[in-house]
């Protein structure tokens, strides 16, 4: 492991304010927002839409943005749970396989995570790939981390 302890951060933005969005992201010192989704372009994201998105962060927060879609899960894993053909642990399972097979971890260092927050649409961290992420790639990147979810 690395001297380094980094922070980071998940957010779900389902079920949440724009301005509720902005705030916890800025009142955490959050300096980059990576975007976990494999479909973030849908209209259902409204404020949370890929474009809108970023300028967004920007423009309110001074926030990068990045869409990493190495992390997110295929489309096929995530309907499978999504329509209970697998249940929880199937799906972690099968998604830590997906991040290994895609050498999902090789696209990042300890110093372009320290203060990212992983974005997706879940309400919650738990039973959402975003939780698995963080862990994930702590124990790739060999690094130490101080995780929350906001």
């Amino acid at each position: 492991m690395t001297s380094q302890k980094i922070k980071l951060f998940s957010i779900g933005f389902t079920k949440s304010s724009a301005e509720f969005f902005f705030e916890r992201l800025q009142k955490n010192g959050v300096r980059k927002v990576i975007d976990v989704r494999f479909n973030n372009v849908s209209q259902l994201s409204g404020f949370a839409k890929k474009n809108d998105l970023e300028y967004f962060l920007q423009a309110l927060a001074g926030i990068d943005y990045e869409h990493l879609e190495c992390l997110a899960p295929s489309k096929e894993l995530f309907e499978s749970y999504r329509k209970d053909r697998i249940d929880w642990p199937e799906y972690k399972k099968k998604y830590l396989a997906l991040m290994k097979e895609r050498k999902a971890a090789k696209t990042l260092s300890a110093d372009s995570l320290d203060g990212a927050c992983f974005l997706c649409s879940g309400v919650k961290p738990d039973h959402c790939h975003r939780s698995l992420i963080a862990d994930f790639l702590q124990k790739e990147l060999k690094i130490s981390a101080d995780i929350k979810h906001l």
